[in-house]
């Protein structure tokens, strides 16, 4: 192996590394929101335990992703409402992120924090929700309804 290529090996194994680390400390971590845990975390790995027997993927909740039944409040966020018709919520703070999910007009969404992204009709706040998966919402398209969320 030529001295070349093995420094164009290691150089692309370095830019591949990091590249991963700045994926891993870029990209939210799973949200737990408590959804279907019961409380007894012996009682199996079984992604239903607990449920209505509807193969629900939240256990025993409404299974409105929207948040609108939600049965408890986690003091770390505030709550919000969709205000369009349908809002995309986004793997990042910007218009060209992949979307995660949608939530609809009226849905109750919790607020984990803001920040400033892409502009979206004028307002750059995107906040980042917590309703069983992380997503970004654009903050023209929700509205607080408890208290300002904080930032990121």
């Amino acid at each position: 192996m030529s001295l070349r290529s093995s420094l164009t090996s290691r150089l692309s194994i370095a830019a591949a590394a990091s590249v991963l680390a700045v994926a891993a400390a870029v990209t939210p971590a799973v949200a737990d929101d408590d959804w279907g845990a019961g409380g007894d975390q012996s009682a199996g790995n079984d992604w239903n335990s607990g449920g209505d027997g509807n193969n629900d993927w939240n256990s025993g909740g409404n299974g409105n992703t929207g948040g609108n039944g939600d049965h408890h409040h986690d003091p770390r966020t505030t709550r919000g409402v969709v205000t369009a018709n349908t809002l995309a919520l986004r793997s990042a703070p910007n218009r060209g992120s992949q979307i995660i999910r949608f939530a609809h007009r009226g849905d109750v969404v919790h607020i984990f924090c803001k920040w400033e992204g892409e502009r979206v009709q004028g307002d750059p706040t995107w906040y980042l929700l917590t309703d069983g998966t992380w997503a970004w919402g654009s903050g023209r398209f929700i509205d607080p309804i408890d208290r300002k969320p904080r930032r990121c």
